[in-house]
């Protein structure tokens, strides 16, 4: 198999240093760094921390879903310890250390705003709306790492509709859940807090927005959003906001965390676009984890343009970024 030399690569090709550091903590902790590996399955075994730090469920009746990719699925060990929620910790490995004690039940989302039919939604209304399904989706950071994740829950437009959003609906908010005393390290998280998205209308009632309750056959890791997040696998991770207790219908376009914090860096779209490079880094290509280097070409829309494009036909997408 032909392989690049180091002269031959690009600084393009070269994984961020944020992400090596990380991913070599990760690899450490499942005994492959180092050649522990190589001491065989019972000592890589005994390092691995356990993917799944709390009690959770299987989730029954969960049926294959629409759009799913064939790509391999990204192993859960990863998944579950290598991810962002800054409310418990910067570090990616910190979510899966800090997140263990995060208390999620009882749990209620209230939905509201230009809507005919305000409500307020218990897990077990949420888990009894529609028929669960399992969507195998790509997940791209715009950190320029991606993984491929079999998640479970159905396409958000069904809850929508029990609301009956009015004509001055034109967007739609989302709210995270914040406490300080479930989530001690909020003051290093460096954003303001409660962490809050959006959507244009109709973005958030397009099939693929998927209101997600579970991943690999489960419920969801605290550290992963738990018990219920959103997933727009056309955009980058940071607009699939976790662990939802507040959706608002609003007129207009809301305030997002990540462009409060930085608009220079990240604007309200996010879309996945290898045209548009992070000012500190490209997106032209991507790390398919648990890989090293950036060698997997970055998709337009993170490879579902076929269903999405048509929403932004005519947009400068340099501009609406």
């Amino acid at each position: 198999m032909f392989e690049k030399r180091p002269q031959d690569l690009k600084y393009s090709d070269v994984t961020p240093r944020e992400v090596y550091l990380n991913r070599r903590k990760l690899l450490i902790g499942m005994g492959i760094a180092g050649g522990v590996a190589l001491a065989g399955g019972g000592v890589a075994s005994l390092m691995t921390p356990s993917a799944r730090t709390f009690a959770s469920t299987k989730l029954p009746g969960v049926v294959p879903g629409p759009y799913s990719t064939t790509e391999k699925v990204t192993p859960e060990q990863i998944v579950t310890t290598y991810n962002n929620y800054y409310e418990f910790g910067t570090e990616k490995d910190d979510p899966s250390k800090n997140a263990q004690k995060f208390v999620t039940s009882p749990w209620s989302v209230s939905v509201g705003g230009e809507v005919a039919k305000p409500r307020k939604f218990s897990m077990d209304e949420i888990l009894k709306l529609a028929p669960l399904e399992e969507r195998i989706y790509r997940h791209r950071c715009v950190e320029a790492w991606s993984i491929v994740v079999p998640w479970i829950g159905f396409s958000f437009n069904k809850l929508a509709k029990l609301v009956e959003p009015t004509s001055k609906a034109r967007y739609v908010a989302f709210q995270t859940y914040f406490n300080k005393t479930q989530m001690p390290l909020w003051y290093r998280a460096g954003i303001q807090l409660p962490y809050v998205e959006g959507l244009r209308m109709d973005e958030a009632m397009h099939p693929l927005t998927l209101l997600t309750v579970g991943m690999y056959g489960e419920t969801l890791p605290n550290q992963d959003g738990a018990p219920v997040r959103m997933v727009i696998p056309w955009k980058y991770g940071f607009k699939s906001i976790k662990s939802l207790v507040k959706i608002t219908f609003v007129k207009d376009q809301p305030p997002t965390t990540w462009n409060m914090t930085n608009s220079h860096e990240y604007g309200f779209y996010s879309n996945v676009n290898p045209h548009v490079d992070h000012p500190r880094w490209s997106q032209a290509k991507e790390v398919r984890l648990p890989g090293f280097f950036k060698n997997r070409a970055t998709l337009m829309f993170n490879g579902y343009s076929d269903q999405v494009a048509s929403m932004y036909a005519g947009m400068d997408l340099r501009k609406y970024f």
